[in-house]
């Protein structure tokens, strides 16, 4: 049996929630106060997904602030950070704007307006 500890992100409170499992199934989750957590230290355990905030080289050479509009695979993280890093964002950008469409299940978004200069 294998135990791990976490601490919840999905509200304030910030329980800290053991997982017990064996093998690849969950066999108890306890700590959390809500539903909610229970949910996230099983996708946690599970499936770690982030939202990646980056920036992205304009074509006038300054930086813009970027991120995925959902959460990606934890594992793909640096892969879509070199994929990012190859790629350059045309002036003028707007907040929202679709940089780079999916990406691992995801959209890389401008969240910075930009004009050319």
């Amino acid at each position: 049996m294998t135990e791990r500890k976490i601490t919840c992100i999905i509200c304030p409170m910030g329980c800290s929630i053991t997982v017990k499992s064996e093998g690849a199934r969950i066999t108890e989750i306890s700590g959390n106060t809500c539903r909610r957590g229970a949910a996230y230290a099983e996708a946690e355990i599970t499936h770690p997904e982030r939202t990646l905030t980056t920036t992205m080289r304009c074509d006038n050479g300054e930086r813009l602030p970027v991120k995925t509009d959902r959460p990606i695979p934890k594992e793909k993280m640096m892969d879509c950070m070199e994929l990012i890093d190859s790629c350059t964002a045309s002036l003028p950008v707007s907040i929202g704007d679709i940089l780079l469409a999916d990406v691992f299940g995801s959209n890389i978004v401008a969240t910075a307006n930009k004009q050319e200069s």
